[in-house]
């Protein structure tokens, strides 16, 4: 079995039935991806990949906050490539866009400094979503209109029974 971009995939039970055999893949490809029956897939790379892979992640957090802090003029072109690295960007009112931005650069700073990037990842998803509403109409409307009513006070779900 293989994957995209050169990243190898077998069952997890290849890893554990042939280990010397499957772990010998990771000379040909810089990861293996574990598929399991019960669980998420798993993703097999060596130490120093993953170091590699964090340098790269790290440097380019730093060049991005560098220059979205040197000058004015680079937050307009961060503004202005936005669309190209996030298409979604589009349906989202200016405003958001910038907001967007600025969170994520800063989030992405956050996120380099404990090696941990679950939170760029919620942060990407959050405002996807986001452009996701403002691209329909009539979602848009259904959540942004004001609810005037009044349904009283909402009863506890444990005493229902």
């Amino acid at each position: 079995m293989s994957s995209q971009s050169g990243t190898a995939a077998v069952n997890f039970s290849e890893l554990v039935n042939k280990n010397k055999q499957t772990l010998a893949r990771l000379k040909d490809s810089p990861r293996l991806v574990l598929h399991r029956r019960d669980g998420e897939d798993l993703v097999l790379t060596t130490a120093a990949r993953a170091e590699q892979d964090q340098t790269v992640v790290s440097a380019a957090t730093r060049m991005l906050a560098a220059m979205a802090r040197r000058e004015p003029g680079s937050m307009e072109l961060l503004l202005d490539i936005l669309p190209d690295a996030f298409p979604w960007v589009r349906f989202l009112p200016e405003a958001d866009i910038h907001a967007f931005a600025v969170e994520l650069v800063d989030t992405m700073r956050a996120a380099d400094s404990i090696t941990n990037s679950a939170a760029v990842a919620q942060l990407l998803t959050a405002w996807q979503h986001t452009a996701e509403i403002h691209s329909d109409p009539d979602l848009l409307a259904a959540l942004t209109r004001d609810h005037d009513a009044d349904y009283g006070l909402t009863p506890d779900p444990r005493e229902a029974e």
